[in-house]
C-alpha cells in the first residue's frame, strides 16, 4: 500500500476542488495513483472536469516592492485579466510579495520556498488556485540590495503589464538624496520599460546573442552579393547598430532622442559634482 502524504492530498485537491478527506480517500482507493484518483473523483462526481493545474497562466501581474536600499520584482501568473484585476488574486500577489520582500530570497527556487502560515510559496499559491478558481503561479522573481550609496528604484507600467526593478551607484549621499539624481533615475525606468533594452551596456550583452546576430548579419551580406573582403569593414558597424538598439547605455533616450541614455546620466553627474553608475536593471513583461 503507498504512502499517502499531505503534499499528495493538497495536490489532488488542486487538481479537482475536492474537499480534502474526499482526495485522501481517493488516493488510498487508487492506491496513491494521482491520474487514478482524479478519475475516481471525476466518475463519483465529486471533481470538476477541468484539473486547474492543468491550464495555462498567462494573464497575471508584475509587482515590485522597494524599501530603501533593497527591492523585489516578481510575477504571479492567473488564467484571465478577469481574475488578475480581482480582489482575491490582489490579495495573493500582496500577501506572497509582503513574504517574499521580508525573506532573504535572491532567485525564484528560493522565492518558492519562502514560507507562508507553514507551507512553501509555492504550494500556498497551489492551495489558492482551489479558492480563487483558475490556475496561478509564480513565473519570475528577482532582487537587489544596494551596498553603498545610491537607490533600488523601480516603475510599474500597464497595471502591471510591464515592471522595472533598476539599481544606480554614486559616491556622495547627498548626490542619492537629490531631485536631480531621483528623477534620473525614474526617467531611466520609464525607458527601460518602453524600449526594452537587453543589458546595461556592452560589456554585459550575452556573447551568444551577439555571436547569433553577427552570423545572421554576415549571412544576410553574402546573400546581398558583398565580396569577402568587404565583410570584415562592414560587420564592426553592423556590431555597433546592435549595441545602440540592445544596450541601455548605447540607446537614444526616449524622452529626447539627441542623447543616448549614457550621455543623460553623464550629464547629471556632471551637474551634480559627483560619479554615477547604473549597475543592473531587470524588466519583466508580463507572460514573456
Amino acid at each position: 500500500m503507498a504512502e499517502i502524504t499531505a503534499a499528495m492530498v493538497k495536490e489532488l485537491r488542486v487538481k479537482t476542488d475536492a474537499g480534502m478527506m474526499d482526495c485522501k480517500k481517493a488516493l488510498v482507493e487508487c492506491d496513491g495513483n494521482m491520474d487514478e484518483a482524479i478519475k475516481y473523483l471525476r466518475e463519483k462526481g465529486i471533481a470538476k472536469a477541468a484539473k486547474k493545474a492543468d491550464r495555462e497562466a498567462k494573464e497575471g501581474v508584475v509587482s515590485t516592492i522597494v524599501e530603501g536600499k533593497d527591492g523585489v520584482i516578481f510575477e504571479i501568473n492567473c488564467e484571465t485579466d478577469f481574475c488578475s484585476k480581482g480582489d482575491k488574486f490582489r490579495a495573493l500577489v500582496a500577501e506572497v510579495g509582503a513574504a517574499l520582500k521580508a525573506s532573504p530570497a535572491t532567485t525564484l527556487a528560493e522565492a518558492l520556498a519562502v514560507t507562508i502560515n507553514g507551507i512553501s510559496v509555492e504550494q500556498y499559491i497551489a492551495e489558492q488556485c482551489a479558492v480563487i478558481g483558475e490556475n496561478m503561479k509564480l513565473r519570475k522573481f528577482g532582487r537587489y540590495t544596494l551596498d553603498g550609496e545610491g537607490t533600488v528604484i523601480s516603475y510599474i507600467h500597464m497595471g502591471g503589464k510591464v515592471g522595472v526593478l533598476l539599481q544606480v551607484a554614486c559616491d556622495k549621499p547627498e548626490t542619492a538624496e537629490s531631485p536631480v539624481f531621483q528623477t534620473m533615475c525614474k526617467d531611466i525606468t520609464l525607458h527601460i520599460a518602453a524600449c526594452a533594452p537587453k543589458s546595461v551596456d556592452s560589456s554585459s550583452l550575452d556573447p551568444a546573442f551577439v555571436a547569433e546576430e553577427q552570423e545572421i548579419a554576415k549571412a544576410q551580406l553574402i546573400a546581398e552579393g558583398k565580396p569577402e573582403a568587404l565583410l570584415q569593414k562592414i560587420l564592426p558597424g553592423k556590431l555597433k547598430a546592435l549595441y545602440k538598439q540592445s544596450c541601455l547605455m548605447n540607446q537614444e533616450f526616449v524622452k529626447d532622442g539627441s542623447i543616448t541614455v549614457e550621455q543623460l546620466v553623464a550629464k547629471t553627474a556632471k551637474e551634480l559634482g559627483d560619479s554615477i553608475k547604473v549597475l543592473s536593471f531587470e524588466r519583466f513583461q508580463l507572460g514573456a
